[in-house]
């Protein structure tokens, strides 16, 4: 791919204390991750160094002194380093969820998003971060979707997309608990959730993105008998995403739903809490899924998986999700350069 039709993609290291610095260094080890990408990866030159020490490998980088040295350089086939200072090594315990790890992920992040809002990036991609530790850090929101949209300053819909190979999901309610997700279920929150995955999967490339839509009670609620919210609040959302031309599908009962996709009936499915869809992805391919952080206004990308602390530092981390979401950010960063 020629220079100017890569997407300049900011990559981080992610949590300090996790798998997230070996799994960027196995990543840009790979002969083919800079023939997709105008990559800089952006972090501390110690934790870079740590990430290459533990995934026994050694890559080269060329170092900018900003973002906007980044975009027209004439030779992409090494990533560009930006170094910031945002954590001393003594302040990282491996496996181990602290503050100073929490606020060097914010402050790396919080960058990355400027310079995308500037223009001088079209994507960002980060390594596996930890909520608890970036609450730690000064973190004031449940999760980082919820950051990324305060400091973007998303006023409309936005939600997590889970990705795995070609079958994206989206969800209702998200971070909350079990016994409050009946009560979160809106015709108008489903419509959002649907539009917006449709909408992504354009973005991604599907030029005709077949959406379904799961039920959220046992056996699709049989017809009011086993629940009423199929009949008051999804069918009346799918009759109405119907109406607006959008092809939707549904709703069908969640422990068939994933069968169908799996046999390429669908493209994404619209999923009414968190774990409805999560259980059934993670046991698809753990190793390989992807979240998108959906209704941004520039593509962010991270695996699904998180900072495995059992396993940090030991070279075991697998890097499939992370090249992955590579890919992901890859595709969508090209669409939000060309809408730009």
């Amino acid at each position: 791919m020629q220079t100017q039709q890569k997407p300049v993609i900011a990559l981080t290291l992610g949590d300090p204390a996790g798998i997230g610095p070996e799994l960027v260094a196995r990543l840009l080890a790979r002969p083919d991750t800079c023939a997709q990408a105008n990559i800089v990866l952006v972090g501390d030159p110690w934790l870079w160094q740590a990430g290459q020490d533990v995934a026994g490998v050694d890559v080269a980088t060329a170092p900018v002194s900003g973002f906007a040295a980044v975009r027209g350089r004439a030779d992409t086939s090494l990533p560009a380093m930006l170094a910031m200072d945002t954590v001393r090594k003594e302040d990282v315990a491996v496996g181990q969820a602290r503050a100073p790890g929490g606020a060097s992920v914010l402050r790396v992040l919080d960058a990355c998003m400027d310079a995308a809002r500037d223009g001088a990036v079209d994507a960002i991609c980060f390594a596996p971060l930890n909520k608890h530790a970036m609450k730690l850090g000064g973190m004031r929101h449940d999760d980082e979707l919820h950051h990324f949209a305060q400091y973007l300053g998303v006023t409309g819909y936005f939600c997590e997309f889970n990705t795995l190979g070609t079958l994206w999901t989206s969800r209702v309610s998200s971070h909350i608990p079990l016994k409050d997700a009946a009560a979160a279920l809106t015709i108008d929150g489903i419509k959002d959730a649907a539009r917006l995955i449709h909408r992504s999967l354009v973005a991604n490339g599907v030029e005709r993105p077949r959406v379904a839509v799961a039920a959220f009670n046992p056996h699709g609620g049989d017809g009011g008998t086993c629940g009423r919210e199929e009949v008051d609040v999804i069918e009346p959302a799918v009759r109405a995403l119907n109406a607006e031309g959008l092809p939707v599908q549904g709703p069908y009962p969640a422990d068939t739903i994933f069968l169908k996709a799996q046999a390429g009936d669908f493209d994404a499915i619209v999923t009414m809490y968190h774990d409805q869809g999560q259980i059934a992805l993670k046991l698809l391919g753990f190793s390989r899924g992807v979240t998108v952080q959906g209704g941004l206004p520039i593509p962010i990308t991270t695996p699904a998986h998180g900072t495995a602390y059992d396993i940090a530092g030991a070279g075991k981390a697998n890097v499939d999700a992370m090249a992955q979401a590579l890919r992901i950010a890859c595709r969508m960063g090209l669409a939000h350069r060309a809408a730009a």
